[in-house]
This record gives C-alpha cells, sequence and structure tokens, in this order.
C-alpha cells in the first residue's frame, strides 16, 4: 500500500490560470481541491491584488501600531459591541492562554442592525468600526483593500465549487450582499527565551476562507499531520490561504480545516501580518453540498471539537467565537449571553 506523500512545504497556487487555456484551468482547480484536501493551506499568487496597494496596507498597518498607547486605547475593542478595534498583547485567549499579539479588528461598514426583543444575539455584530483619529489614510486604504479581497476571495470561491463539481454559483447564496468580511492586523512583539513564545495558540479558523499577508518574519506554522508542524515561511508578493471549519463542514470534511499556530518572534524582533477573513451572512445557514459520489467517499466528516462544538447558523458560530476569545468584551455588551440555550441553532451532528 503506497504511503501518503511527506508534506514539508505548502502548495504553491496560481490563481491568474483561471483565465489560462482549458487544459491550464482544469489543472488548477484539481491543484486547488487537492491542497484545500491534503493541506488546507496554501500560497496563492496571481491573485490580482496590486503589490503597491499590498506594502500601502503594511505600511498603515506599522504606522499604527507606532501610535502612542492612547490613541490605540481610544479605539478599543472593549468600546464595540460588535468586536471592533484595538487590543493590547495577551488580551485574546486561544485555548485558555493569552496570545502574546496585539491587534486591531476590522470588520464591513455598515450600520448596526435594530435591536427587536427577538433579535437574535448575533444581530449586535454588524456594526461600524472604530478608527484612529491619528492616522486618516487607515480608514479608506483598508476599505478599499477589503472590497479588493472582496472580490478576489469570491472568485475563488467559485473556483472551490467547480473543483468540486458542483455550480460555480453553488455558495453565492451564503453570501448575498453582506458577506462577513474581517480584517485583523497584528503585531507581534519578540519575546525572550524564557517566556512564552504563544503568538497564537494552536486552532482553526471558524470561517470559510481565510487569506494572510505576512512580512519577512517567520513564525506561522501548519499542523499538516498530528504533532507534525511545518513553516509557512514569507514569500513576496503571495497570501496565504487556508480553509476555515464552516467550509469543512459544508463538505463533510472533505475540503480540511487545519490546526496552525503562531511561534513569537526572537527578542528584539517583530512580525507583522495582516488577516483578512471571508464569511458568510450572519443569517445564513450553512447546508451540506452534495458532492459526488467518487469525492464523497473521500470526505473524513467535520472535526468539531465536543468542546467547542460548531453551528451550522453563521450568526451564532461567529459570536460564539467572538465570546471566547474576547471575554471583556463579552462581560460587558452580552452578560446575559448564553450559547448552549441559543435558539435555532444547528450543529455539526444535525
Amino acid at each position: 500500500m503506497p504511503h501518503a506523500p511527506v508534506i514539508n512545504t505548502l502548495p504553491i497556487l496560481d490563481l491568474s490560470l483561471l483565465d489560462g487555456s482549458a487544459q491550464q484551468r482544469r489543472q488548477f482547480l484539481e491543484d486547488l481541491r487537492h491542497a484545500a484536501r491534503d493541506v488546507g493551506f496554501f500560497y496563492l499568487t496571481g491573485h490580482g491584488i496590486d503589490s503597491g496597494l499590498l506594502a500601502q496596507v503594511q505600511d498603515q498597518a506599522r504606522q499604527f501600531f507606532a501610535l502612542p498607547d492612547g490613541d490605540k486605547s481610544a479605539v478599543g475593542m472593549i468600546n464595540s459591541p460588535h468586536f471592533r478595534g484595538y487590543n493590547r498583547a495577551a488580551s485574546e485567549i486561544t485555548r485558555g492562554q493569552p496570545d502574546l499579539r496585539e491587534q486591531f479588528d476590522l470588520g464591513a461598514e455598515r450600520e448596526a442592525l435594530p435591536l427587536l426583543t427577538d433579535s437574535p444575539l448575533w444581530a449586535q455584530l454588524q456594526g461600524p468600526n472604530q478608527w484612529p483619529q491619528a492616522l486618516p489614510p487607515l480608514k479608506p486604504l483598508l476599505l478599499d483593500w477589503q472590497q479588493a479581497m472582496t472580490r478576489m476571495s469570491l472568485r475563488l470561491l467559485r473556483a472551490f465549487a467547480e473543483a468540486l463539481s458542483l455550480p460555480a454559483d453553488a455558495f453565492d447564496r451564503l453570501y448575498g450582499d453582506k458577506p462577513n468580511e474581517h480584517i485583523k492586523l497584528m503585531r507581534y512583539p519578540g519575546q525572550s527565551s524564557a517566556a512564552s513564545h504563544q503568538g497564537v495558540g494552536a486552532h482553526k479558523d471558524s470561517g470559510f476562507l481565510s487569506f494572510l499577508l505576512q512580512d519577512q518574519q517567520a513564525g506561522l506554522q501548519v499542523e499538516v499531520e498530528e504533532g507534525c508542524w511545518i513553516d509557512a515561511l514569507p514569500r513576496d508578493n503571495t497570501l496565504v490561504v487556508n480553509i476555515g471549519e464552516l467550509l469543512e463542514l459544508a463538505t463533510n470534511g472533505y475540503l480540511r480545516a487545519t490546526v496552525h499556530r503562531v511561534v513569537s518572534p526572537p527578542e528584539g524582533s517583530e512580525r507583522l501580518s495582516i488577516a483578512f477573513f471571508l464569511g458568510a451572512q450572519l443569517d445564513a445557514v450553512v447546508p451540506l453540498y452534495p458532492l459526488p459520489t467518487v469525492l464523497l467517499r473521500e470526505a473524513r466528516g467535520p472535526a468539531s471539537d465536543p468542546l467547542n462544538p460548531l453551528f451550522r447558523d453563521v450568526g451564532w458560530n461567529y459570536l460564539k467565537g467572538r465570546l471566547r476569545s474576547h471575554p471583556d468584551v463579552a462581560r460587558r455588551f452580552y452578560a446575559d449571553a448564553l450559547i448552549p440555550a441559543a435558539p435555532l441553532r444547528k450543529t455539526a451532528n444535525a
């Protein structure tokens, strides 16, 4: 019986091949399906996002983190029931331990939903961002980048549908006109050899697709097999893409949401990364898509943590993750939230 190949680096896929010859397109779709199933992570080139825009986003992120603490605290997440804003290092929790990074979270720039007596708790997640007054260029730049990333990621998601022998628009109804677009600017300060090195603890992403823009400092690690970690080293003008748990759930585990972590950089250095997460509309319910029999035979079922179960209801799933990661915001704005009693949930086993 042949052994599975040893994975020591992430696959590299070129999105521009979707516009190539018929053979190039077929090969890209096949490579995409294998990368997403076998690894759950890959490098993406040919994504069409202007390299100058990527450089500007990185430059503005550095300028934001260089602001005085008072300017950053003025847009602290603790002020936002929508979980938008700044957190200093060790504020976010992963698997019960603090993550040693400071970060700035943004979502789609939308007005808050009116809250009625029968509104679900997750309705509070939609709302405006907080923007630092000391850095006016940040808002228009990040909103431009958000729109560019949304266009590109929805194109990639349609390619996923084709790769799975589904209609190209199979996932479209989950997004409609209000996809859950989430940006996270992250700075990892260097740590001494005696300190914790949990930049971010081991976890899976909860949405559909995640995209990461890295600087030149290594740190991202991917668990390709249980206990076997590889480095996702930075590459110029290249995004790291990974599958989220909801896409794994939608394909009955055919596509793979993979555990990953970030190791803090050494003392005297720092690491900057910028993530874009594409999620479905908050009011969407994730169905189980009818894959061809040949693919279903290879589906492994979604790997849901019994202590942190997946919900098919997108809003509840997203809120659950936010409450776990940001207990201070949860205490301030969601003190009465009892997720186990949440109505209309559809778990991975439902």
